[in-house]
């Protein structure tokens, strides 16, 4: 089974530019998890997902201690609410994931199922010359079961 038959698309991508109100808004009326993130010429450059929004906890450098971040800033556990709001502005390039995890339009379904396993990750776009045409995520996996999906 080739990635094509099962992606989603078409896709839906961002520019580096697009701020985190605008990607957010664009992944709730979509309902969608993540998106590639596109130059001008609509080549591949980052991947922006859920999990992007999600403060982490990182360790504080040469410490054992960890402590929250979120968009990449260190910050106290009261202040992740002004932090929610004060990202509105934030641009896309501040907070995407390069390198990008991807895999071709003719690859088959057992070596980007290894690709997502290996790198641990939920969705991969697809791509056809360097630019995204699909996004192959753990959901589409669901229609390797069901027959004549």
């Amino acid at each position: 089974m080739k990635v094509t038959e099962i992606m989603t698309q078409p896709v839906i991508t961002v520019k580096s530019d697009t701020t985190l109100e605008e990607v957010a808004k664009m992944m709730l009326d979509n309902n969608i998890g993540g998106s590639p993130v596109v130059d001008e010429d609509g080549g591949l450059i980052g991947i922006v997902t859920e999990s992007d929004f999600s403060a982490k906890e990182h360790a504080i450098p040469f410490s054992r201690i960890y402590a929250p971040q979120l968009f990449g800033k260190w910050m106290s556990t009261e202040g992740i609410e002004k932090a929610y709001e004060a990202a509105r502005t934030i641009k896309v390039s501040g907070i995407m994931s390069t390198p990008v995890i991807s895999v071709n339009e003719d690859d088959n379904m057992a070596d980007a199922v290894k690709k997502m396993l290996e790198y641990r990750v939920h969705r991969v776009p697809v791509l056809r010359g360097g630019k995204p045409i699909g996004v192959l995520t753990r959901h589409d996996l669901l229609k390797m079961v069901v027959k004549d999906y």
